[in-house]
């Protein structure tokens, strides 16, 4: 690709994701889901203009990157680890029972092999967190206790996934799997989890003083994105999703940080929302063009709309993959409004359930009318939860806890 004409498309990502989301709001619409449309408009379902080239995939990466590191500066993760069982459990459901739906319906219903209906199970496991999380920022109940229920479930679900699409593509490919080579990637995960916030957290201590002295401008939103894409790096070092590793870096930087044994740091408040107010611009810019490049990556111009299969296949799945996830979060003990919100909170399959979906294509477990249905179900789950959300919130205003400090 040329260098101006990069530029454009760009300047056209950017612009539409903009004008979009802008329209989305004034509509009562979440805008993502105008920067989502504006994926839908500008790629190879309608206009076919962008593709999601490796670039585009880079910069949406970096984006998502940065709003978890955005979401983990603005949680108390004291709040985090109080909603802990509750996240565990929402989790847990929310991945066994819609992968267990899909592969039986799969195989009883549809009579597919053993492995597309494990890959199946496999997509419907999946959760945007990154479509979650902004819903909830936009509908102004990311400091609710809701919301921190959803991400501590949302951050597990994206571990499991990483292991769960490993363990597929090892099955896949070899008929077999590697319980050491598994075991190893968790212990590492987990390791990253506890010690890469307190490295972070020196980190910031480092950042803070130097920010005193130094007399460049532009210090702290160069040292922070250094230090979050190098999070990054060691979290896909290690085998964990690397937007684990904007998290971490977010919540070591945040303004109350708890280390495992004990001890509560309280972060300068007037250092902190220097520092978020720095870092907010550069968020802002990315983010957008991870929620188009989602709407580039689902492609409606494979889909036969005459087939009879591909219509009755994703109603069956989407329905399967709504009530999955619906479910688990019945299992908790909170009121019906919280309990619903949570559980389309956790619907949106988003990037995530495209990767499954991709990687079950090019292996050929997928044959074109079951991508095609599984593509229909992942734009479903990513494209409708936000407007339902939207009207749960408005038709129960009140009924949603706070978070308890």
């Amino acid at each position: 690709m040329e260098v101006h004409t990069f530029f454009l498309i760009l300047l056209t990502m950017l612009l539409s994701a903009r004008v979009l989301g802008e329209l989305a709001a004034r509509l009562g619409a979440p805008p993502v889901i105008g920067e989502l449309l504006a994926g839908v408009l500008l790629g190879p379902s309608l206009l076919g203009w962008v593709e999601p080239t490796p670039v585009i995939r880079l910069l949406a990466e970096i984006g998502i990157i940065l709003l978890l590191f955005e979401v983990g500066l603005e949680t108390d993760i004291l709040r985090l680890i109080r909603t802990g069982v509750k996240s565990v459990i929402v989790a847990a459901a929310g991945i066994i029972l819609p992968f267990a739906f899909g592969a039986l319906a799969a195989i009883h219903v549809f009579d597919l092999s053993l492995i597309t209906a494990l890959f199946i199970g496999g997509t419907l496991t999946a959760t945007s967190i990154g479509i979650t999380v902004r819903v909830l920022t936009d509908l102004g109940r990311s400091q609710g206790r809701e919301s921190n229920i959803v991400l501590g479930a949302a951050v597990i679900d994206d571990v499991v996934g990483i292991v769960l699409l490993a363990f597929l593509y090892e099955f896949s490919s070899g008929g077999g799997i590697n319980l050491v080579n598994t075991g190893k990637v968790l212990l590492f995960i987990l390791l990253f989890l506890i010690l890469a916030p307190l490295a972070a957290r020196l980190m910031a201590e480092v950042i803070k003083r130097f920010e005193r002295v130094s007399q460049i401008p532009g210090l702290i939103p160069t040292t922070v994105v250094s230090l979050v894409l190098f999070f990054a790096w060691l979290a896909h070092a290690v085998g964990a999703p690397e937007l684990l590793g904007g998290f971490a870096a977010g919540l070591a930087l945040s303004q109350r940080f708890f280390f495992p044994m004990g001890v509560a740091i309280h972060t300068d408040a007037k250092f902190a929302h220097h520092m978020e107010g720095q870092m907010r611009p550069i968020v802002h810019l990315f983010t957008p063009i991870f929620f188009v490049m989602v709407g580039l990556s689902l492609n409606f111009q494979v889909i036969d709309w005459s087939s009879s299969f591909i219509w009755t296949f994703s109603g069956v799945l989407f329905v399967l993959a709504v009530a999955g996830k619906l479910l688990g979060a019945f299992l908790i003990r909170e009121n019906l409004p919280t309990r619903f919100a949570i559980g389309l909170a956790m619907v949106p399959r988003g990037e995530v359930g495209l990767i499954f979906a991709e990687l079950g294509r090019s292996s050929g477990i997928f044959d074109g009318e079951i991508y095609a249905a599984m593509v229909v179900v992942i734009a479903l789950t990513t494209l409708l939860p936000p407007f339902v959300m939207k009207w749960l919130y408005r038709r129960h205003a009140g009924s949603f806890p706070e978070a308890h400090g």
